[in-house]
Parts: C-alpha cells; sequence; structure tokens
C-alpha cells in the first residue's frame, strides 16, 4: 500500500498469502526448498526496488574498477563486504516496509517513523560505501589516470 505521508518509498508488489502454494515449487522439507525462497526474495528485491537495481549496477561498476585497477585481496574483501552490506540492507529496509504495509495499511506516526528509519540505516550505508569506494579506488585510479 502507498503511504500517502511517505510517498518517497516505492510501492511493492502485493506479497502471496500463501508462500507455500504453486506446483513450481520445491516439495516441502527438500533441501532445496530454503534455496528456493532465498532466491525468491531477492528476486523480488531486484524486481520491485529501484534502489537495489541502482545499488546492485554501482556495485558491479565498482568491482569492474577493482578488476580493472587490480587491487588487493584486503580491498576485495572490504569492497565484496562493502556492497554486500548495502544490499542487505536494502533488503531488510524492503522487508520492514513490506511487514509494516501488512500490519499498518493505515498511516501511523510509528509506521512512518519505523520506514524511516529503515530507509535511513540504507543511507548511512550508502554514504559509507562510496567513502571506502573512494579510499580504496581512487588512489589507484589517480595513478592510472594523471601518471
Amino acid at each position: 500500500m502507498i503511504d500517502p505521508m511517505h510517498d518517497s518509498r516505492e510501492a511493492t508488489e502485493p506479497i502471496p498469502a500463501d508462500p507455500a502454494a504453486g506446483a513450481d515449487r520445491p516439495a516441502r522439507g527438500s533441501f532445496t526448498r530454503g534455496f528456493y525462497f532465498a532466491f525468491a526474495g531477492l528476486w523480488f528485491l531486484f524486481r520491485t526496488q529501484r534502489n537495489a537495481r541502482v545499488e546492485l549496477l554501482i556495485g558491479t561498476l565498482a568491482c569492474a574498477a577493482g578488476a580493472w585497477l587490480r587491487v588487493g585481496r584486503v580491498e576485495w574483501a572490504i569492497m565484496i563486504l562493502t556492497i554486500a552490506l548495502v544490499l542487505i540492507l536494502e533488503g531488510v529496509n524492503t522487508a520492514i516496509e513490506a511487514a509494516i504495509d501488512l500490519a499498518s495499511p493505515r498511516f501511523h506516526p510509528l509506521a512512518k517513523t519505523a520506514k524511516d528509519l529503515a530507509a535511513g540505516v540504507v543511507l548511512i550505508a550508502a554514504i559509507a560505501s562510496v567513502g571506502i569506494g573512494l579510499l580504496i579506488l581512487g588512489p589507484p585510479l589517480w595513478e592510472k589516470l594523471f601518471r
């Protein structure tokens, strides 16, 4: 549901009432069942959330720059962890918003606060990731372009 007092966030698709319904899903109790639902959640995230797609694109570009600049193993570890953190928080933000929309379909100040806070922590991680990217990729990029 779109909250008129919180229009900066995207509307999400309705979530099916029975997530276990459907013949194309793995059998109950199968090992692959958990993976199926995890990938279904990721598919939902990237299909419905523009910010998640933008963050994935920027992360991919940062990885391409890291490969081109031949950053070290520690730098790769930091970059991958940072990219993952931003995407994880975007997913948690989306889950929080969906749960709040389900529990509180009408406007409520606490629902708005929870949504704003979830979006705010994603923003903190995104800003930090830019700083980390500049620290890791900036010096070798400067060296490559201007020397």
